[in-house]
């Protein structure tokens, strides 16, 4: 009973699977990766709360309790959670909606969005609904984040520019607001963040863990100290509050909920999508641990909670911290760890130095990260390789641009659901023939020269008969009866990859060989499985067709109809395929 309760107790907080037995050795390799990631989370997680259209020091509050929380429950190793720029900007879209009247009412927002994720993700987790976003595919993934990632660029214009522009997630409005205000450009802001964007995006080259963006932080805070560039119109992010964040209480408004819950549950899938996806890469890498789809969830939906209820706003895994995590040499979430108690410390000792921080490096620093987000090289590819998911990506894309995050989303989300269903109501079928001297038959339109004759047809069915798809099977085999110019009198329906038959694959099924004997065709089944078997029986169907008409392999059908083989032998092969024992 107590191995039991052990066991219970790892698979739903997985540090006591690990921490026990944890060694000095792993030590070393996570100090070093929770110092290089805290330092990186610093000037991150106050950009990104800036996007969310929060006070920056909310972004550090979001990678305090929370890291901490993912580190418990979490089943990645490697996983570095904290704000990102897809999901900052998805908050700051969502709370558009409701018009906040004050930067208070605006905060109760953000952590009534992020309990609510908290509750779908944790959900989710509980009821094992971790496959639901297999609904993402990649190409609408893709499509949306390179969409969003231009819209998230665009947004941080007015803080590199220094210019006025409206919030919008809508890029022909975007664009017309900067064409209209670029003649108001403030030279030395755009300077600042042009240097912060050069810094950062060749400072990776020195080493792969150079704190690009935290040297770019402090070159900054340095020209507007030492020239005293705030006289000259430069915006800087000012007081920044010191001490740990205090209990929060998100706002339980049932209309404020009801409003937030769709941007909420994009949040929950996209983010999701984005964690796990980056978790999968690196623990492949490892092969020393299991990940837990459910169990992510669950972890960060606690790691949402944690924000909720400490002054932060929805977090979730992100690439680029994962990879300089695993990179820096993370063996087990105590890096997290490690990292949340660095940025404790900057909360308690440090956030005064911030004070002549640049609103233009935070912006470099957004700039820099969904710079790479954009990726054109998978559209190319499949408008080469397969020219449906290009349509679907692309349509994503130019939704999510100018219709906005939200609708985007949903609208790929419901492209991929439409292609399943279109590919469900069509599977695939093929018309066989026989290879000269031999007892094997295949596709004819993929193999030459095989013996197709005019009063037999034999065809495969790739996929279950149910009701989506016996329209489209019944339509194609009515295609290939019409070919064969009124000479027809048997038909072979090969079943060795149908996986099932629903109610109205069985009653269509009835009515099919029905139609043929009036029409004088013998209808035979052949290579019919076991399962299969069972429900043909369940439906009468072996009776309807006859125990004589269903067949080991399509050459004995088709040696039957010609009388080919010995009586005594097509007896057994007919006894062998009708048993129901057979699997």
């Amino acid at each position: 009973m107590k191995q039991q309760n052990s066991s219970l107790l790892k698979k739903y907080i997985p540090i006591l699977e690990w921490l026990p037995t944890y060694k000095k050795t792993d030590l070393q390799g996570d100090l070093s990766a929770g110092l290089t990631v805290g330092i990186m989370l610093i000037p991150q997680g106050m950009a990104y709360a800036m996007l969310a259209g929060l006070e920056p020091i909310h972004g550090l509050y979001a990678v305090t309790i929370p890291l901490i929380l993912y580190a418990i429950f979490g089943t990645s190793r490697q996983l570095a959670v904290g704000p990102v720029a897809m999901v900052s900007l998805l908050t700051a879209a969502g709370i558009a909606t409701l018009n906040p009247s004050s930067p208070e009412q605006y905060l109760m927002l953000a952590l009534s969005l992020a309990f609510l994720v908290g509750v779908i993700q944790f959900g989710m987790g509980v009821l094992k609904l971790g496959f639901v976003v297999n609904f993402l595919s990649h190409p609408v993934i893709n499509g949306f984040t390179s969409a969003a990632a231009i819209i998230i660029g665009l947004s941080q214009i007015k803080h590199l520019f220094r210019i006025n522009l409206p919030n919008s997630e809508h890029v022909q409005e975007m664009f017309v607001a900067i064409y209209t205000n670029i003649s108001d450009i403030h030279w030395v802001t755009f300077g600042i963040g042009v240097l912060g964007i050069i810094i950062i995006k060749f400072g990776k080259k020195i080493h792969p863990s150079f704190p690009a963006p935290l040297v770019a932080v402090i070159v900054g805070i340095g020209l507007v100290a030492g020239f005293d560039l705030t006289s000259q119109g430069v915006k800087i992010v000012g007081d920044v509050p010191s001490g740990l964040p205090t209990f929060s209480s998100p706002s339980f408004d049932l209309e404020s909920l009801k409003t937030l819950f769709p941007i909420a549950l994009t949040i929950s899938l996209v983010g999701f999508a984005e964690s796990f996806a980056v978790a999968k890469t690196i623990q492949a890498k490892h092969k020393n641990y299991q990940l837990n789809a459910n169990q992510e969830l669950i972890a960060l939906g606690m790691a949402n909670f944690g924000s909720a209820f400490f002054k932060g706003y929805p977090v979730t895994g992100g690439f680029s911290r994962t990879a300089v995590n695993n990179q820096a040499g993370a063996k087990t979430t105590m890096s997290s760890i490690i990292s949340a108690v660095l940025i404790i410390l900057t909360l308690l000792f440090f956030t005064g130095l911030f004070y002549n921080l640049p609103s233009a490096i935070l912006a470099a620093v957004v700039l820099v990260a969904v710079s790479g987000l954009i990726d054109y090289k998978e559209p190319i590819h499949l408008w080469k390789k397969d020219k449906a998911d290009f349509v679907m990506l692309m349509a994503t894309f130019i939704i999510t641009l100018t219709l906005g995050i939200e609708t985007g989303i949903i609208s790929g989300m419901v492209l991929s659901l439409l292609v399943v269903i279109y590919k469900a109501t069509r599977p695939h079928m093929a018309k066989l023939a026989k290879v000269p001297g031999t007892t094997i038959y295949r596709n004819i339109s993929r193999f030459e020269n095989l013996q197709e004759r005019k009063d037999i047809l034999v065809l495969r069915i790739d996929g279950p008969i149910y009701f989506a798809n016996v329209a489209y099977i019944k339509s194609k085999i009515d295609e290939w009866v019409l070919e064969k110019d009124g000479e027809l009198r048997l038909i072979v329906l090969n079943m060795e990859s149908v996986t099932h038959i629903d109610s109205t694959g069985a009653h269509e099924l009835h009515e099919w060989f029905a139609i043929w004997k009036k029409a004088g065709i013998i209808g035979s089944m052949s290579s019919v499985k076991g399962p299969i078997r069972d429900v043909l029986n369940r439906w009468n169907l072996i009776e309807e067709i006859g125990k004589d008409n269903i067949f080991i392999d399509d050459n004995s059908a088709c040696g039957s109809y010609d009388h080919e083989i010995d009586p005594k032998i097509l007896e057994e092969i007919n006894s062998y395929a009708t048993q129901t024992t057979v699997k």
